[in-house]
């Protein structure tokens, strides 16, 4: 693993049960945190091969936002954090919402070339920039 995402597994690290939204083929992360003693699920819309010790399951976090109705978005998302890694903008939105419903902080970063499109506060991890927004609770 490189050095800015040991850097952001540290920091990651920092809450004991996760979900990674969109975990697509790079599971090193989510690998990572597990054998860090976090508990972490992984969801994406399509099948993905995840290693032992992470969970995963096929979601699509826009349906679970636009299906919210006030009583919290459900299993998996009984978590402290919500992260996701190298989110595209079509998704900052529905994630935090999924996040904010389950009383969860939303973690991300950023194809790198793109500005979050939710309220965020900004953490240097390594050389990446890491977004928060943290659970309604914490704000």
């Amino acid at each position: 693993m490189t050095a800015p995402r040991s850097a952001l597994v540290d920091r990651l690290a920092t809450y004991d049960r996760l979900v990674e939204v969109g975990i697509g083929r790079r599971p090193e992360v989510a690998t990572a945190l597990v054998d860090a003693g976090c508990a972490v699920t992984a969801t994406d819309v399509f099948d993905a091969p995840v290693p032992d010790g992470v969970d995963f399951v096929r979601d699509d976090v826009v349906a679970r936002a636009d299906a919210l109705d006030g009583e919290g978005p459900g299993d998996p998302y009984r978590v402290d954090a919500v992260y996701g890694l190298n989110l595209p903008a079509e998704l900052q939105r529905s994630a935090r919402d999924v996040a904010g419903a389950a009383g969860a902080d939303f973690l991300f970063t950023t194809l790198g070339f793109e500005e979050p499109t939710v309220p965020v506060d900004r953490e240097s991890v390594g050389r990446e920039t890491l977004y928060v927004a943290p659970a309604p609770c914490h704000r």
